[in-house]
């Protein structure tokens, strides 16, 4: 017999681990947006991104699409590898 405790135990643990990777993403955008000394309304303008869902991003609020990610990279002057090849982004 399988235990309900033990599948939620494994939903929660999938939960949880989406959330960091949302988070590690937006204190990522926040650095690279506070390195370029632009505002969240100036990054907002920049990638036609609205800045209220910037905000959200950087809170790790946001489950974001690849298209707004691609928006927000660009926008900050940078690529996918260089971006995403961070120590924070690896396990």
């Amino acid at each position: 017999m399988r235990s309900i405790v033990g599948g939620s135990i494994v939903g929660v643990k999938l939960i949880l681990s989406n959330m960091e990777i949302k988070e590690k993403f937006g204190q990522k955008v926040k650095e690279l947006r506070e390195q370029k000394g632009f505002s969240i309304e100036q990054l907002a303008n920049i990638s036609n991104v609205d800045r209220n869902y910037i905000s959200d991003i950087e809170k790790g609020k946001r489950n974001v699409s690849i298209t707004i990610i691609e928006k927000i990279i660009l926008a900050l002057d940078t690529d996918f590898a260089s971006f995403f090849n961070d120590n924070s982004f690896k396990k």
